[in-house]
C-alpha cells in the first residue's frame, strides 16, 4: 500500500520560543513535517520559495513584515501553499486582513496542538478552519456585502463568469489568459468572500447584484 507523504509546514513566528513549541507539539504527528521556521515575513517567503511547504503557519505581529503582508505575497507567488493565521488577537482588522490576504483559517495561539495539527491537515486538502468569532465576523460581512469590496476588477470579471457556469478554459479563453491565472483568480476570490466552491461563488454573485440569472446555468 502506498504511503501518504507527510505534510510538508514552514513555521513563522518571532518568537523562537513559540516556534519551538510549535515543532515539538507539531511533530507528535508522524504526517507533519516542519521543514523550516522563520522569524519574520521576508525570511518567511524566501523559506517559502525555497522549501515549498504544503502550509504555512503564520503570525501575524511581526517585524520587517507583517503577518498579513507576508500572506498577501506569499500566496501571489504560491498559489498552491496554503496559510494559517495563528496570532494571539481577534481584532477585527486583523481577521478580516488576514482572510483578505489569503490565508484559509484563522486561528489563536491558545489552541490545543491537537485543533491546530488537524487545521494543518483540513488546510493541505483546501479545506476552511476558523476560530467560532472569526467565523462569525465572516458571515456578518457576508451578510452585508462588504467583503465584495475587497475584489480587484479582475477578480469581479471571474466571479461574473463564474456565476454563468463557466469552466476555467471558457474564463481563460474569454480573458486571454492562462488556465493557471484564471486558477489563481479563483483561489483568491474564494479566500476573501470566505467562500469555499465555485458554486458558492455563483450564488454570492447573484444574492449580490455581481451578476444577473440572464445566461447562467444553474
Amino acid at each position: 500500500m502506498t504511503s501518504i507523504p507527510p505534510v510538508r509546514v514552514l513555521l513563522v513566528d518571532d518568537h523562537a520560543v513559540v516556534r519551538q513549541g510549535l515543532r515539538l507539539f507539531l511533530g507528535l504527528d508522524e504526517q507533519i513535517e516542519v521543514v523550516g521556521e522563520a522569524a519574520n515575513g521576508e525570511e518567511a517567503l524566501a523559506q517559502a520559495e525555497e522549501l515549498r511547504p504544503a502550509v504555512v503557519v503564520m503570525d501575524l505581529m511581526m517585524p520587517v513584515m507583517d503577518g498579513i503582508a507576508a500572506t498577501r505575497e506569499l500566496r501571489r507567488r504560491l498559489p498552491g501553499t496554503e496559510v494559517i493565521a495563528l496570532t494571539s488577537t481577534l481584532e477585527e482588522h486583523k481577521v478580516n486582513g488576514a482572510i483578505e490576504a489569503g490565508a484559509i483559517s484563522y486561528m489563536l495561539k491558545d489552541a490545543s496542538s491537537d485543533a491546530l495539527a488537524e487545521a494543518i491537515h483540513a488546510a493541505a486538502r483546501g479545506e476552511v478552519r476558523l476560530h467560532p468569532e472569526a467565523a462569525r465576523r465572516l458571515v456578518r460581512d457576508f451578510r452585508s456585502g462588504e467583503m465584495r469590496e475587497t475584489l480587484t476588477p479582475k477578480e469581479t470579471v471571474v466571479l461574473q463568469l463564474l456565476a454563468r457556469g463557466q469552466s476555467n478554459r471558457d474564463i481563460a479563453q474569454d480573458q486571454g489568459v492562462s488556465e493557471a491565472t484564471v486558477k489563481t483568480h479563483v483561489s483568491r476570490l474564494l479566500s476573501k468572500l470566505g467562500l469555499e466552491s465555485r458554486t458558492q461563488a455563483a450564488l454570492y454573485a447573484l444574492k449580490h447584484g455581481v451578476a444577473s440569472l440572464d445566461g447562467v446555468e444553474m
